[in-house]
């Protein structure tokens, strides 16, 4: 399981989708989650930086995980994901800032994700307005925005869930690109 949060932290880094302490990554295992540690850096994961806790209330460890640990705990419960990559993807988050959802230009992108929502919330980190209302967003969709914040992709595998994040970036990619281009043509 190292091995995995480690390949999946590190490309999360190299592609630029996460700074080095942003960000976190979690699995399902029955009635517990296995999720990144506060200020863990995703490119450099060690075994330490895992932190096995309940999915439902607290217990000795919860304190020692990522900040977002209750909207994981809430998208196993109302969801079919396995696995959660969050993250920061600049692109993406720029484009939140301005659209209600993000819907691919591109024929992969669309291909791959008919449409990303954006979830606005007045306190988008950790809170419990992003608790109630993300997953819902997910039961729908593969990944989802957080307004000014991050995205949230659910997977059987943390490679799955990275897929729709790298996805999104590209596709984000080219909307600016696009809009970008056609100012100077």
């Amino acid at each position: 399981m190292l091995k995995s949060f480690q390949q999946v932290g590190r490309d999360l880094f190299l592609a630029g989708l996460n700074n080095s302490h942003s960000g976190n990554l979690s699995l399902r295992r029955a009635d517990r989650i296995v999720i990144t540690g506060k200020g863990a850096m995703l490119g450099r994961l060690e075994e330490k930086d895992l932190i096995e806790t309940a999915l439902t209330g607290p217990d000795s460890n919860t304190s020692l995980a990522s900040t977002e640990i209750i909207v994981h705990k809430a998208i196993y419960q109302h969801t079919s994901g396995l696995a959660i990559v969050h993250a920061h993807p600049v692109y993406a988050i720029s484009l939140s800032l301005l659209l209600e959802e993000i819907i691919p230009i591109d024929a992969e992108g669309a291909y791959l994700l008919d449409k990303i929502p954006v979830l606005e919330a007045k306190v988008s980190i950790g809170s419990p307005e992003v608790e109630e209302k993300l997953p819902a967003l997910l039961k729908n969709h593969k990944i989802a925005l957080v307004r000014g914040h991050g995205s949230f992709a659910i997977g059987d595998t943390l490679e799955e869930a990275y897929h729709w994040t790298s996805c999104l970036e590209s596709i984000c990619r080219i909307i600016y690109l696009t809009r970008t281009l056609e100012k100077h043509l």
